[in-house]
């Protein structure tokens, strides 16, 4: 049934493909998905060399390595296959969407659990990594190229390197505009320019007012050297 649902998914999220078939040959990402499943099989009846074997040949064909030992959910979807590392711990929930370069990876060389685990109805977008045995919330949407080194609740948007909250909703349909994002850097920029703005009117009232009190009183400012 999951297999089913690998292709379905691909239809429904790529525009690409125009038939079935088509999506059969020519996605990488799903192929990368295939192999995956196949492999965990194998390392599920712990047969732990056939499965390393598979995804080696994976990663060949397919440019992604995903871990046989990890957990993924049904309706998993790769927009393009290239760059994309999942980890041994690695636990991913169900209609979750990644897009290339995408990294869930471990931060440390114990041998418990070390990746992220991903919530149900995530979109992490293009070059983002996501690091760590933290927890990413359901219905998350991860910026493209972001990292994410801790823990995201549920329903939020999460940018930047480290990703940061720039957005929090009541369970909204993530969709995949991953690049429709709030940019926290310009934010912080139009603020510090409203600042100053206001830094500067502040200045020149304050000077409007010291140059009339100086002129009631017969003072003028001292000049300054050149």
């Amino acid at each position: 049934m999951a297999d089913r649902e690998d292709v379905e998914i691909v239809l429904q999220r790529d525009p690409a493909p125009k038939s079935r078939s088509e999506a059969l040959l020519f996605s990488p990402g799903l192929h990368a998905i295939k192999f995956y499943r196949f492999s965990s099989k194998l390392y599920t009846k712990k047969r732990y060399f056939s499965a390393r074997m598979v995804n080696y040949i994976a990663r060949i064909l397919t440019g992604a390595d995903i871990h046989p030992g990890a957990k993924i959910g049904k309706r998993f979807f790769i927009d393009h296959a290239t760059g994309v590392v999942i980890g041994e711990t690695a636990e991913i929930g169900d209609d979750v969407s990644i897009y290339q370069g995408v990294t869930l990876g471990g931060v440390s060389t114990s041998k418990g659990k070390r990746h992220p685990t991903i919530g149900n109805n995530v979109v992490i977008g293009a070059g983002a990594a996501i690091l760590g045995p933290i927890i990413i919330g359901d219905n998350v949407k991860v910026g493209a190229g972001s990292v994410v080194v801790k823990d995201v609740p549920p329903n939020s948007t999460v940018v930047g390197i480290p990703a940061k909250i720039v957005h929090r909703e009541g369970g909204a349909q993530i969709d995949l505009q991953h690049d429709d994002l709030p940019d926290p850097i310009m934010k912080v920029f139009i603020d510090f320019c409203h600042n100053v703005s206001m830094l500067e009117y502040r200045i020149s009232e304050l000077e409007k007012k010291l140059g009339v009190e100086q002129e009631e009183r017969g003072e003028t400012c001292p000049k300054l050297p050149e």
